[in-house]
């Protein structure tokens, strides 16, 4: 039952989150950050597969508007059916502001990481022994999930994929949407720049730990 319950809070949360992010995104008013932090997109690993979702939904509403005319004597299923398909076309354009209005950001108090309304983590910088960038595929979407090899590895991709490798001076957990992960050593993340990012993530580094890993 507990767990039930924390799942709801979890969609509500999510749902939430979602479409205040499509206001802001349509109002072109982001989030603020901190004085001299940098932001980074990590969009571009999803957007043509979301985009092409888009059309297809947006196509498809017409479709199915001439098909239930033809087939249908209900106006009040036509209509139920007409509105599911724009709120998916909807829900769709909420999920890529998100990503969008919730970029990575580099700032002095650390590497914050993110995706979308569901994962926010901080890595603070006394925590990090270095950056690199480094490209990897993953067996799989899922926005996170520990390494088959290395199970202190938590590779957070986009798109199904990582490009910068973070490494930890020591074991450190974080939050993750069903809780805290276990300890980890090393964090791989996505972003559209990863040079970009590291190197602007490497000037918040003592020049010892500059060079990556």
């Amino acid at each position: 039952m507990r767990r039930t319950i924390r799942l709801a809070r979890r969609v509500v949360a999510y749902e939430w989150g979602m479409w205040r992010s499509l206001a802001r995104w349509t109002l072109r008013r982001p989030y603020p950050v901190a004085p001299g932090a940098a932001t980074f997109a990590y969009v571009g690993g999803v957007q043509p597969i979301l985009l092409a979702f888009l059309a297809l939904s947006t196509i498809e509403i017409p479709i199915l508007d001439v098909i239930l005319r033809h087939t249908v004597d209900s106006p009040a299923i036509r209509h139920a059916a007409i509105a599911v398909g724009v709120w998916g076309v909807l829900w769709m354009v909420g999920l890529l502001a998100s990503l969008r209005i919730h970029p990575h950001v580099v700032d002095g108090a650390g590497l914050r990481v993110r995706n979308g309304t569901s994962l926010d983590i901080t890595i603070p910088w006394t925590a990090v022994a270095g950056v690199s960038v480094r490209r990897r595929s993953l067996p799989s979407s899922r926005a996170y999930r520990y390494d088959e090899d290395d199970p202190t590895v938590l590779n957070l991709g986009v798109g199904s994929q990582t490009a910068i490798d973070v490494t930890l001076r020591e074991p450190l957990t974080v939050p993750l949407p069903n809780g805290p992960s276990a300890p980890v050593r090393e964090i791989r993340m996505y972003a559209d720049d990863p040079t970009a990012l590291v190197d602007r993530a490497r000037r918040h580094l003592p020049a010892e730990r500059r060079s990556g890993c």
